[in-house]
């Protein structure tokens, strides 16, 4: 038999909106019974897509009707589920907020063993550049003694290069309605 030609088909019941936590917990318990690409065959896409139409499902496939779930939700289901993919590929909004460091200006020529940290916001705003420690960097005293190095690699005023210009950034704050 050719399992190419046979769709997968799925029955899906549409929820009313969720009043409760116990009415979104079903919710997900139904969003887990879904078939995923993964459980069904190559070419088996369960749609009757017309040519040229794409078939593949997205989220609104595998969400019941009135379900909202936020991204933090989303993604948290997605690693219970061991997808680490797509969405699965990021923390949950908030969990990694921005380091605050040195300020590192753009023109600023780094010595041996010091990086410029590029990073954003959980809203998209581009953070100011910090200035860290290479990862294999190793800071040695007058007596050519190890310096303990911090942990996260962020440098400190105390650690800083000669001459450097000292200002800890600003993180911005969050975006009314981020897009």
């Amino acid at each position: 038999m050719d399992t190419a030609a046979v769709p997968v088909t799925a029955a899906v019941a549409l929820a009313s909106p969720p009043q409760t936590a116990a009415a979104e917990t079903s919710v997900w318990q139904l969003q887990a019974q879904v078939p995923t690409a993964k459980s069904a065959t190559v070419g088996q896409t369960g749609t009757d897509a017309p040519p040229g139409i794409d078939p593949t499902k997205d989220l609104s496939h595998y969400v019941p009707r009135g379900a909202k779930p936020t991204m933090p939700q989303v993604i948290e289901r997605l690693h219970e589920a061991g997808v680490y993919t797509g969405l699965g590929a990021f923390n949950p909004p908030g969990t990694r907020p921005p380091k605050v460091g040195l300020a590192v200006p753009e023109d600023y020529p780094l010595p041996t063993g010091y990086v410029r940290h590029y990073q954003s916001t959980d809203d998209g705003q581009r953070v100011e550049p910090i200035l860290m420690f290479a990862p294999d960097f190793q800071l040695y005293d007058a007596q050519k003694r190890p310096i303990d190095m911090p942990k996260n690699r962020v440098v400190t005023a105390e650690l800083a290069p000669p001459g450097f210009p000292i200002r800890l950034i600003a993180i911005p704050a969050p975006l009314a309605n981020p897009q």
